[in-house]
């Protein structure tokens, strides 16, 4: 067993976990963060992803000893209390999900998108590119692109606002 310090969700946690525990394992069988969803075990879906220092990850791909002293945000770190994350709220007003179970790294893929893009609103063709490590079975993906378009062109607009 190896000792695993991280920040997870801005709460410091601490784990004793076998050294070929996912990160995923760690997040939803010992933390009880069960948002993080598992769909495929082989990196192909998507439904996994979180932020591992800021930066999107799929939490089936990485140890969870990788990710000792790291700061990971999951899906149930994205709100700020009652107040939903802009693109949380863009899919709820898009109708961005059906069974929802891609959902939670549907959302966390596209808060990186936007954040990698520095503030400038997305088009269709860049959001379809980026999803492309995604997979949903029930959409079409039409409405989450739509989500994804809004709440980049807010999260622009105020960035532009704070400036």
């Amino acid at each position: 067993m190896t000792a695993v310090s991280l920040t997870v969700n801005g709460r410091a946690a601490k784990a004793d976990v076998e050294d070929r525990t996912l990160l995923v394992a760690l997040l939803r069988d010992t933390l009880g963060l069960t948002g993080t969803h598992v769909g495929c075990d082989t990196s192909q879906c998507g439904a996994c992803v979180v932020h591992i220092d800021g930066v999107a990850v799929k939490s089936c791909t990485i140890l969870a000893v990788q990710a000792n002293g790291a700061t990971v945000t999951t899906i149930e770190g994205l709100a700020k209390g009652d107040e939903l994350h802009p693109v949380q709220a863009a899919f709820r007003e898009h109708h961005g999900l059906q069974c929802g179970f891609c959902t939670p790294g549907m959302i966390m893929t596209a808060v990186d998108m936007i954040n990698r893009h520095g503030g400038k609103a997305l088009d269709e063709k860049t959001i379809r590119h980026e999803l492309e490590g995604n997979i949903c079975r029930c959409t079409g993906y039409h409405n989450i692109v739509k989500a994804i378009e809004a709440a980049s062109a807010e999260m622009a607009g105020m960035a532009q606002a704070a400036e």
